[in-house]
């Protein structure tokens, strides 16, 4: 086993929003994400949509690092479409 095999796998989400004008910088962190920016409405959203795929991967008893790109990109389109689509501009 080289040391490349030997590393445990690690990911995270980042979610980026530049919409927010009123001079607050908003940062959260949580299990498996960082986000940063946005107006109060669109980090909310972000902030809801992170919690729930972390909410998604612990009911199939799975982790982030463990998932395709297409099993993550699914559940993020219904994590969305559960609640609303984007938030409004």
């Amino acid at each position: 086993m080289n040391a490349s095999e030997n590393k445990k796998k690690s990911a995270a989400l980042l979610g980026l929003a530049f919409d927010g004008e009123e001079g607050h910088t908003r940062i959260t962190r949580g299990k498996n994400f960082l986000l940063w920016g946005g107006s109060q409405e669109t980090h909310a959203f972000m902030q809801e949509t992170a919690i729930k795929i972390n909410e998604r991967l612990d009911r199939q008893g799975k982790r982030l690092e463990d998932c395709s790109i297409r099993e993550l990109r699914d559940i993020c389109r219904e994590v969305i479409d559960s609640i609303g689509g984007r938030p409004a501009e």
